[in-house]
């Protein structure tokens, strides 16, 4: 009996929430933005004369660092 008159209770108090008009019209200011349609298409040509550095000599550092040798490398005696 207890739990028929609480669930009857929490029907009649939610039909009496969603009975209630408390939504109000909002009215929301717009703002006009124009549209820029010039476009300005510039094109900045700077000639920058880079140097690749050359090497000469056998030994220098990054030639024997790209040259490395691995043990996969070797050739193996069947």
């Amino acid at each position: 009996m207890k739990t028929i008159i609480a669930t009857i209770f929490i029907i009649f108090i939610s039909f009496t929430a969603q009975a209630q008009n408390t939504t109000e019209e909002v009215k929301v200011e717009t703002i006009e933005i124009t549209i820029v349609t010039e476009t300005n298409n510039e094109i900045k040509i700077e000639s920058n004369t880079e140097v690749a550095r050359l090497y000469k000599f056998k030994n220098s550092r990054i030639k024997r660092d790209l040259n490395f040798l691995t043990k996969a490398n070797k050739p193996k005696m069947a």
